[in-house]
């Protein structure tokens, strides 16, 4: 059985195995992937959005009864104080996780929708993905607009959106000719709960810093740039309207909360929407940063980059399970498939993913290794890239790739097309 605490054997395996960048092509993926799976549909989308509502809801009314039945125990059986704390507070963090994960659900169906995937009528994908989306304080076409974007030009270190690399140069470090491991120490080198308290912040509210100061995002952009500005550079002028649109519905959105606070009280607030909104948005950044960071996925610069070899340096990981699939949509388990076909539907996604494997083989790639295990090695060891490599993999604090390129690797220059 996997530990937890261990790397999968295809993460080693592939750490052994020299880079060489695809030669398949788009033409050869899309001629292997039977037309049908491509297929949107109305009815389905409407399943999908209502089921993932009412999972939500039932969850929440059952928010309601936990402190009602926590101190009816105390009433009829007399349990001791600590009994009772123990109780009441684990049926809050069975909670919790639960309603995070039906919240990220609904994230990740707006992202569907988004995408145009769950109907060929814009306006139910718009609908449902507005939606959805300002429930959780995202600004649904800003954020769409984006990631569109960074759909476009994934691993591209000049032109992605975001979790760009930072450089050598970046940190100041030496020239990697001179460079010496205490010159990367005296940078890196941090206290472990030091890093600890770094990751817990980039997950509880590293998706609010991204939409508010573009952390973590493209460094191409200018200092101050967020999604609530209709005239950032994020976005081109045709898109203001949609981006006011956005923030209208987000302040009658902030109303509607303030106005339910008032009655439900303060405490139910914390306990049956910010906690579970906070853990919601842990889920966002674990899925989204490691589905494009990793010690053995390539990012390109531009004489290197295409379409099919940036959407090929992503990783399918098993997220959750289970409950990865039914909740969160595929989202993880198949994101590869969803780069390179992201307008279709996520419930097909696992099918192209198994044909995927048969055209890509080795260049495929999937890790099982615990996800809260990749996260860590992801935050340790993905540090930065260098100035000038064409195809570049993040180093560690020691300065040292996971991965290094094959001596022909930089021999066939693709096509834009691919």
């Amino acid at each position: 059985m996997l530990s937890i605490f261990e790397d999968s054997q295809e993460y080693t395996e592939r750490t052994k195995i020299p880079f060489r960048p695809t030669k398949v092509t788009l033409a050869e993926i899309r001629a292997a992937v039977p037309k049908h799976l491509h297929e949107r549909s109305t009815v389905y989308a409407i399943y999908y959005s209502i089921r993932d509502v009412l999972f939500a809801y039932a969850v929440y009314k059952l928010g309601w009864t936990i402190d009602p039945f926590t101190l009816g125990l105390v009433e009829k059986y007399g349990i001791s104080s600590a009994t009772f704390s123990a109780i009441k507070w684990s049926l809050w963090s069975v909670y919790w996780f639960s309603e995070s994960i039906c919240l990220a659900g609904w994230w990740c169906l707006a992202h569907e929708a988004g995408h145009g995937t769950l109907s060929d009528y814009n306006w139910v994908n718009h609908a449902i993905g507005f939606s959805l989306h300002t429930f959780l304080l995202v600004p649904y076409y800003a954020w769409r607009s984006t990631h569109r974007a960074h759909h476009k030009a994934a691993a591209s270190i000049e032109r992605d959106e975001n979790y760009v690399p930072r450089t050598r140069s970046d940190y100041k470090l030496p020239p990697q000719s001179v460079a010496r491991l205490a010159n990367y120490h005296e940078i890196f080198e941090e206290a472990p709960f030091y890093t600890l308290c770094r990751m817990l912040l980039m997950q509880l509210i590293g998706w609010q810093f991204y939409l508010l100061r573009n952390v973590m995002g493209s460094p191409r952009y200018p200092p101050g740039t967020n999604h609530f500005q209709p005239s950032s550079a994020l976005f081109k002028t045709h898109e203001r309207i949609p981006i006011i649109a956005c923030n209208i519905a987000l302040i009658v959105m902030l109303s509607v909360i303030i106005w339910w606070t008032r009655q439900a009280g303060f405490a139910y607030f914390v306990k049956l929407y910010l906690v579970p909104y906070i853990v919601t948005n842990h889920w966002i950044v674990m899925l989204t940063y490691l589905q494009h960071s990793d010690p053995t996925i390539p990012h390109y610069r531009n004489s290197q980059w295409s379409f099919v070899r940036g959407a090929t340096s992503t990783i399918d990981r098993p997220l959750l399970g289970f409950l990865g699939r039914f909740f969160l949509h595929n989202i993880s388990h198949d994101h590869v498939a969803h780069h390179l076909f992201s307008s279709t539907p996520f419930y097909n996604q696992p099918a192209v993913t198994e044909v995927l494997k048969e055209v890509l083989k080795d260049e495929y790639y999937n890790d099982n290794t615990n996800t809260f295990r990749a996260l860590y090695r992801t935050f340790t060891q993905c540090v930065f890239i260098e100035n000038d490599d064409e195809i570049a993999f993040y180093k560690n604090r020691d300065g040292e790739a996971a991965r290094e390129l094959a001596p022909d690797a930089l021999e066939y220059a693709p096509k834009k097309m691919d």
